[in-house]
């Protein structure tokens, strides 16, 4: 079992920045893709950004491209999430996800474990 632990959201201003961290509770945290996903009120889940195992290989959504920055640090068992030029629309929770799958994937039905949510909202 894999506990996923978010924090550093909060409150913004359009243009700011904030930098999101996932601690996980397992020592072969190293062994597995992560992801962070968010969804808005009234809204589906959506992806923003992947990181593979060995932090090499990343993916973004479009959406968020150029403006967010996923990595890892496997000493520490953390992932970050590095927002900035923040916008009102990436207002939503924010969460962090892990699995172990052969390819990393986008999709937030194939992530086994999940954090509980850290909130971001971003005025105007």
């Amino acid at each position: 079992q894999v506990q996923l632990v978010e924090s550093g959201g909060g409150l913004v201003q359009a243009g700011g920045s904030l930098r999101l961290s996932c601690a996980a509770s397992t020592r072969i945290f190293s062994s597995y893709d992560m992801a962070w996903f968010r969804q808005a009120p009234g809204k589906e889940r959506e992806f923003v950004a992947a990181l593979n195992w060995k932090g090499i290989s990343t993916y973004y959504a479009d959406s968020v491209k150029g403006r967010f920055t996923i990595s890892r640090d496997n000493a520490k068992n953390t992932m970050y999430l590095q927002m900035n030029s923040l916008k009102p629309e990436d207002t939503a929770v924010y969460y962090c996800a892990a699995e172990r799958g052969v390819v990393t994937t986008t999709k937030w039905d194939e992530y086994d474990y999940w954090g509980q949510g850290t909130q971001v909202t971003v005025s105007s």
